[in-house]
């Protein structure tokens, strides 16, 4: 008899320990307060960075539409997390390329005439990429996204400014 509780005891102990470390982890969601819009355009900040950093390494102005269309490729798992992140909480984000806000930004913020130090800037499917040094850099990306809830739909768009070094 005591040998089979010593051995019930000797089992139970692997159990209680995975018991105790799956309930260490804080809920990560719980802490940030955020609400899913801002958490979309965080994630959207970092991810565009995180795709972009090596682009001007990779790619000479004259290879842009080829660096444009591998920062979208690198974004769609962003993306794709992003719009899957709130659905177990009811919550559907939907994310698109916004090219008109995208040429705005680039209009407003991109100088002009024959005095600037680097190279136009162009919008390729609201992506804006600027020539310096004959490389391509990815400056942002302007999107359009909607939040649904049961309550509402929100709808906004935002243009993600990536400074490259």
């Amino acid at each position: 008899m005591l040998l089979a509780a010593v051995a019930l005891g000797v089992a139970l102990v692997p159990l209680i320990l995975a018991y105790l470390q799956l309930g260490y982890h804080d809920d990560v969601r719980a802490g940030t307060g955020a609400s899913p819009a801002e958490q979309a355009e965080q994630t959207l900040q970092r991810g565009l960075h995180e795709a972009t950093a090596d682009v001007p390494f990779e790619y000479s102005w004259r290879d842009r539409d080829a660096a444009v269309g591998e920062v979208r490729r690198r974004l769609v798992p962003i993306l794709d997390s992003i719009e899957r992140s709130s659905l177990d909480q009811g919550v559907a984000i939907t994310i698109s390329y916004n090219g008109t806000r995208a040429g705005e930004w680039a209009d407003s913020n991109c100088p002009g005439g024959p005095s600037r130090e680097f190279g136009p800037c162009l919008v390729d499917r609201g992506m804006i990429v600027q020539d310096r040094q004959d490389r391509t850099h990815v400056l942002g990306a302007a999107f359009d996204v909607t939040v649904t809830t049961p309550e509402q739909e929100r709808q906004f768009s935002v243009t993600i400014v990536h400074h490259p070094e």
